[in-house]
């Protein structure tokens, strides 16, 4: 049997060849996957201790920062050799054209001890005093700075100012390695540029010879409760767990797509063993005639799946190489900080393997059980000739009921809020396309075949019987595109919805010409002050809120407070000004407030001014409950939390001033900020909607190869039923069929096929998306279901066209062999 199994895989390679191709991409992108996550967590477990290699001991702060008085207390322990206070922030620095240099940049306090020194210093120095930093020396190159000369710096702290650059340092590769500018100041100015209270952490130097378990213990005494204390290991352990925490993450988002990847090709593998098993009906009958076994033929089937996995998974595990190869470059062009070399493990090797082979072998092992049902008597019959067996009552009925329990999820969530919902939504929907699938699609095939047999005339006639002529085959080729395009068309519905809705947000919320943002942090302290004293400017108000005994106390300017709020329920917002509030009507209604009323807000007494309403809802995990919010004039919340900073200002002209001159104004201003950044309304909505799009291409690209997996299997089951319907296709040449009408039976029979597994594809994407949205609204957000048309439809387009290439091969295939040749096939 073992040789009559090789044989027969050297036989039909050419009909596994396609389904072979499935398990390559599959294994290739489990494979990439897990080579590009490996070399990133060997560079993250090698850069994760870059900063602490001289670092014996580390006090890291809880909710208060460490003051720099409490470094010098621990510098005074007995048995520490150097003691620093250091923090990571953000800042910015100016370039040499005097525009912000682009991109996140990180802020470090680096210590003057040499003894806790631990940056690769490529020219120059460290810092050793105020008014000294050093930059990465990327920035240095590209901004062409010198040794010596001036760089200015600003931060959250106040507008920037020159520093002496005194060397330049290799981060590369490191946690502080962001795509942007590397700053290092010594410990005081990099609190004053960084507007920070205090250090994160104090790193401890031991003097040689001291136990490190002792002076813990003495550490620990001077820093008090609430401040964390570890040793070395413990400091190490800490690194590598931030270093490989967002790779984690990076991680399961690759594992998920090779997963969706590996279920498609699962799909197409059993369709494809099932065909070729079909044809092979009468050589499987002439074995059990000359006294094979069910058990050995079914053995022998699972052994040339087994073989057909293993040379497939070889052949993936290279492409896969090449795979993670292309996409660690492409992540090292990003600037992605957890980018790294690709590392090829045996573990990774043999887990590819043993993934495809085992792949193959459960995919062929139902079709090989089905076949070894054939009865030697039907070796004398003609296979080819037998119909095929329909799905029993049994799966249809569990299909139709899974499909509906589906839908009911997907609309339930929305009522009742409940993520989970959703995903078993999705899932469900999906089991029950799969298992109803061959009723449904094959009515799918003939109502969308109806306007092309109108059309095309016998060829479409022809397309649509064979397409329906085995509904189980159609419905498992049909199904593996669902996976892949029913993902694809929720992110596009749920992105476009998404950014739909911030750009409602944005437009209902936010009235103002100019808004002026920080990056990637809060905005400087003396800037809107500096805005507001601009004679050209009339309105400046900084987003400003607090906490403070369970309300949710909010800075306000009441020239905008028209363009947010909704509704006035009682009350005058002329009224609305300094030593008065705006009650909104579920806190009023809580406490008993109305107009008129004292009221105590952080603290101190208030007039309430009116009750209101807005269609802004509470965001999700918000620390007070939902409409719990008091406004007050900008004055007041400034004099009642002066240290409290906002990432939004939004700025008008005055009465009068044109809106470019308004414009040279705001720019002036903040071009001695190079955290901030100005923009209108339209770049503010691309800014906030940048990150959906980003995230929406990654994810189409990923779930692209499930698609590219599904439309092989279309061009697998179209090639094999060629060859199932040789004698067939032959009889129609014979009576008149051009050249040019099996093409079209083909290509029509592909486009069907294609175009049922798309659109059911498309209508669980939406269903998902739907129910996702509807319960991002219900808990708090404006967000409603938005189709993007032009994208779904170009979702369709595109499978379209894949399924018309995909039926050249076959066509060529059909076309080969002389009709008399094919009219003695057997």
């Amino acid at each position: 049997m073992l040789r009559l199994t090789l044989r027969q895989i050297r036989a039909d390679g050419l009909r596994l060849l396609l389904s072979s191709l499935a398990v390559v991409l599959g294994v290739a992108f489990v494979a990439g996957t897990l080579m590009v996550t490996d070399g990133m967590r060997a560079g993250a477990y090698a850069r994760a201790g870059a900063f602490d290699r001289h670092t014996d001991l580390a006090a890291y702060a809880g909710r208060v920062p460490l003051s720099p008085a409490l470094v010098d207390r621990v510098r005074a322990v007995d048995g520490v050799a150097a003691a620093a206070g250091e923090l990571t922030g953000s800042a910015g620095v100016v370039g040499a054209d005097g525009r912000p240099v682009l991109g996140y940049a990180v802020l470090a306090a680096i210590p003057t001890e040499p003894a806790l020194q631990s940056y690769d210093v490529v020219a120059g120095r460290l810092p050793q005093r105020a008014g000294e930093l050093v930059l990465d020396e990327k920035t240095v190159a590209e901004q062409r700075f010198t040794l010596g000369g001036p760089v200015s710096v600003g931060g959250v702290g106040g507008a920037a100012r020159a520093y002496t650059l005194v060397g330049a340092v290799d981060v590369a590769g490191t946690s502080r390695d962001v795509g942007g500018p590397f700053i290092g100041l010594v410990g005081a100015d990099a609190l004053a540029v960084g507007g920070d209270g205090g250090y994160g952490r104090i790193m401890v130097a031991a003097r040689p010879g001291v136990d490190t378990r002792a002076l813990a213990d003495r550490v620990r005494a001077v820093v008090g409760p609430g401040v964390t204390v570890r040793d070395r290991a413990a400091v190490l352990d800490a690194a590598v767990a931030d270093a490989v925490r967002d790779l984690r993450q990076f991680e399961l988002l690759l594992g998920t797509f090779a997963a969706v990847a590996v279920v498609v090709a699962g799909f197409v593998i059993a369709n494809t063993f099932a065909i070729v098993l079909a044809q092979r009906s009468r050589r499987t009958a002439l074995l059990r005639l000359v006294g094979a076994t069910r058990g050995q033929v079914y053995r022998a089937t699972l052994v040339e799946a087994a073989l057909t996995g293993l040379v497939a998974s070889t052949v993936g595990v290279a492409v896969g190489t090449a795979l993670a190869a292309g996409l660690g470059a492409l992540l090292g062009a990003t600037g992605a900080t957890a980018a790294g070399g690709v590392t090829v493990t045996t573990r990774t090797v043999l887990l590819s393997l043993a993934l495809g082979t085992l792949l193959t072998v459960l995919a062929a092992a139902l079709p090989a059980w089905q076949g070894t049902r054939i009865a030697p008597v039907a070796a004398l019959t003609d296979a080819a000739t037998r119909p095929a067996r329909p799905a029993g009552r049994i799966r249809l009925g569990v299909g139709a009921v899974v499909l509906v329990a589906g839908v009911a999820a997907l609309l339930g969530a929305g009522a009742t809020g409940q993520v989970p919902l959703v995903a078993a939504g999705g899932l469900l929907a999906f089991g029950g396309i799969v298992a109803f699938g061959p009723v449904l699609v094959p009515a799918l095939v003939r109502a969308l075949g109806a306007p092309v047999r109108a059309v095309v005339g016998a060829p479409g006639t022809l397309a649509v019987a064979n397409a329906v002529r085995n509904p189980r085959r159609v419905a498992a080729t049909a199904t593996a595109m669902v996976i892949g395009i029913g993902l694809v068309s929720a992110f596009v519905v749920g992105a476009g919805s998404v950014k739909t809705g911030i750009e409602r947000a944005v437009d209902a919320r936010i009235g103002v010409d100019f808004l002026v943002t920080g990056i990637g942090g809060k905005l400087p302290a003396p800037l809107a002050g500096e805005l507001a004293a601009r004679p050209e400017l009339g309105v400046v108000h900084e987003q400003r809120s607090r906490v403070s005994d369970g309300v949710q106390v909010r800075a306000a300017h009441p020239a905008l407070v028209r363009r947010t709020l909704s509704a006035v329920d009682a009350g005058d917002l002329g009224a609305f000004g300094p030593g008065s509030v705006l009650v909104h009507r579920e806190l009023a209604a809580a406490r008993g407030w109305t107009v008129g009323d004292t009221v105590t807000v952080a603290g101190r007494p208030f007039r309430v001014a009116a009750v209101v309403a807005e269609d802004r809802p509470a965001l999700a995990g918000s620390p007070v409950p939902d409409g719990h919010v008091v406004d007050v004039v900008d004055a007041d919340f400034t004099r009642f939390f002066p240290t409290e900073r906002g990432h939004l200002a939004e700025v008008d002209p005055a009465a009068g001033v044109d809106v470019d001159v308004a414009r040279a104004a705001v720019e002036s201003v903040v071009a001695r900020y190079p955290t901030v950044n100005v923009m209108d309304q339209a770049a503010y909505k691309k800014m906030l909607t940048g990150t959906v799009d980003m995230v929406l291409g990654l994810v189409t690209a990923l779930l692209g190869l499930a698609v590219v997996i599904s439309l092989v299997g279309v061009a697998n089951t179209l090639s094999l039923s060629v060859v199932e319907r040789t004698r067939e296709n032959a009889v129609l040449r014979a009576v008149g069929l051009s050249r040019g009408g099996m093409r079209a039976v083909l290509a029509v029979e592909a486009v069907l096929t294609a175009s049922v597994g798309t659109l059911l594809g498309v209508a669980l994407g939406v269903g998902v998306a739907a129910g996702a949205m509807a319960v991002v609204a219900r808990i708090g957000g404006d967000f409603t279901l938005v189709l993007p048309w032009g994208r779904l439809g170009l979702i369709v387009a595109v499978a379209v066209l894949a399924a018309l290439l995909a039926s050249v091969l076959p066509a060529r295939r059909a076309l080969s062999r002389p009709v008399v040749a094919s009219l003695g096939a057997d």
